[in-house]
């Protein structure tokens, strides 16, 4: 075992730099060659895991079967390192059948997030969260992103989850540093940060890595400032994520991913297709991407 084994295998598993993974299309369908590609070259720097079927990957223009092929091609590609599967819905039976039809693949873990348009009572969220824990073969991230679901977590609402033996971590995506920092504190979950923006922010308060969808482009740049963030080298840090800033603002100038796969199509990884009603980057973006 190296010596870089023996540091990573102290670490919790959901814990560094973990790509949410692009859909790729082409001509309307999924495009699996280009995923499996792009799965393998981010796997080579260093990345700790994959988010297959998050909102960066366009799920919710997926149908199931479709979810399930794109689950499978990131896996194979993914070679061993840990995938984590996207699970939302608002009807709680056809959640609970999407939960258990997943126990039957070798997926790290499931980021769910609370049930969108609905927006329940904390009670509520409580009985959500806790039942697909419970009919779940792997550990739950709570994907935390009110602006997409329209219901909020409160603080004592993800206390009281941490302490399911299958809540392990959260995609923090709330808007609010003093939730961020109670949960950090806390220590039961594993703080991931979903904003790009806050990478830098929420790892030097002490959180345990990022879900990011800039990280696709620059990966090596994105694995060395987590690096250096976890050991509290913020200085180092610093310039770092000062030359990433351009690139991390270019990235959500429009809806996430059309920025992105605009750039990777520049790359020639992949097309720059997107499912409607999602629209690709405009003109004046792509300019913008092309000169970084």
């Amino acid at each position: 075992m190296s010596a870089t084994d023996t540091a990573t295998s102290h670490q919790p598993l959901f814990s560094g730099l973990w790509i949410a993974l692009v859909t790729p299309f082409k001509d309307g369908a999924v495009d699996h060659p280009a995923l499996a590609a792009l799965t393998t070259r981010l796997r080579a720097d260093g990345v700790a895991g994959f988010v297959a079927c998050g909102s960066t990957g366009e799920a919710a223009a997926l149908d199931k079967a479709e979810q399930l092929q794109v689950l499978e091609t990131v896996l194979s590609a993914a070679q061993g390192l840990p995938v984590v599967m996207g699970v939302s819905g608002y009807h709680q039976g056809q959640v609970l059948e999407q939960v258990r039809a997943l126990a039957h693949y070798p997926v790290a873990g499931l980021l769910v997030s609370a049930p969108h348009y609905i927006r329940p009572s904390q009670e509520g969220l409580l009985h959500w969260f806790r039942t697909l824990a419970d009919a779940s073969a792997v550990p739950l991230l709570i994907y935390d992103i009110p602006y997409r679901t329209g219901a909020t977590l409160t603080t004592e609402t993800l206390l009281a989850l941490a302490a399911h033996p299958r809540i392990e971590a959260i995609k923090d995506c709330g808007g609010n540093t003093a939730k961020t920092q109670a949960l950090i504190a806390d220590g039961r979950l594993q703080v991931l940060t979903g904003e790009d923006a806050q990478i830098f922010h929420a790892l030097a308060l002490g959180g345990a890595g990022a879900i990011s969808a800039c990280a696709h482009w620059q990966t090596p740049r994105f694995v060395e400032l987590i690096a250096l963030l976890r050991s509290g080298d913020l200085s180092a840090a610093r310039p770092v994520w000062q030359a990433l800033q351009p690139w991390v603002d270019a990235c959500f100038a429009e809806p996430n991913p059309a920025p992105l796969k605009a750039m990777l199509a520049h790359a020639g990884w992949m097309r720059s297709e997107l499912r409607a009603p999602m629209m690709p980057a405009s003109e004046a973006l792509q300019d913008r991407l092309k000169a970084l």
